[in-house]
């Protein structure tokens, strides 16, 4: 129980409600477009037992996910997954909409179009508060961890969603944030990966340096991308 109140715990539950909110954004617009066509009574009733469909999928594909995170190499690959997905969180697509989501006026339809889109667009949170969840130190506490993680960030991605998108438009740092808050969890990633382990030293201070590094890399790779967006059309 006392392992409960380190700072290592509540560090990685900090680190999956950061992902949670700064990754679920998409998915509180799937939830908001599949219920607009909902009767006004039924909106709410089809928000919370869709969000709750969803998390219970979640929690079962993060399940898998940490323990297919014990294979060797696995962790690797999963980190330059987060990467990646760092770097497209700071270098949004502006072709990507929501538009193809279709809403429905049953409150089951509307139910099942909400899980199964949710389904579809977790990989990132799945990846992401996986290797979240194993900074914790402690293999009997990656599970509560994903939970109570998800538990406390649900009502902020449900109801505050529309906040934190308008917090992250006034305030890009957020996002940027985000993004090498995920190029850290990948670095620390790989330095725990089963079949690194025996290359990389596992002092805390590498543990910081690759962690540090993923940091970096995911900021100085969409800085490149963005600037060479902003040049394309003056280009072509």
């Amino acid at each position: 129980m006392e392992e409960f109140l380190t700072a290592t715990f509540w560090v990685a539950v900090a680190q999956i409600i950061m992902i949670d909110i700064l990754l679920g954004g998409d998915n509180a617009v799937v939830i908001a477009l599949a219920c607009r066509q909902l009767p006004e009574h039924q909106r709410k009733q089809g928000i919370l037992w869709g969000t709750a469909g969803a998390i219970i999928l979640r929690v079962i594909l993060i399940f898998f996910a940490l323990t297919l995170l014990a294979i060797p190499f696995l962790k690797f690959v999963g980190a330059i997954l987060l990467l990646w997905i760092g770097v497209k969180l700071l270098t949004p697509d502006a072709d990507d909409d929501h538009s193809n989501i279709q809403g429905s006026d049953k409150l089951w339809g509307a139910v099942k179009t909400v899980i199964i889109a949710d389904l579809v667009m977790s990989v990132d949170n799945v990846i992401a508060i996986a290797g979240a969840a194993q900074t914790s130190g402690n293999p009997d506490h990656q599970m509560p961890l994903v939970i109570f993680g998800l538990l406390v960030s649900i009502p902020i991605i449900v109801w505050g969603s529309q906040l934190v998108l308008k917090l992250m438009d006034r305030f890009p740092a957020i996002i940027v944030a985000g993004g090498m808050l995920l190029g850290w969890i990948a670095g620390t990633m790989i330095q725990t990966d089963p079949g690194l382990i025996e290359y990389i030293p596992q002092d805390k201070v590498w543990g910081y340096g690759l962690g540090l590094a993923g940091a970096l890399l995911v900021l100085a790779a969409g800085k490149i991308i963005m600037a060479r967006r902003r040049t394309a059309p003056e280009s072509a």
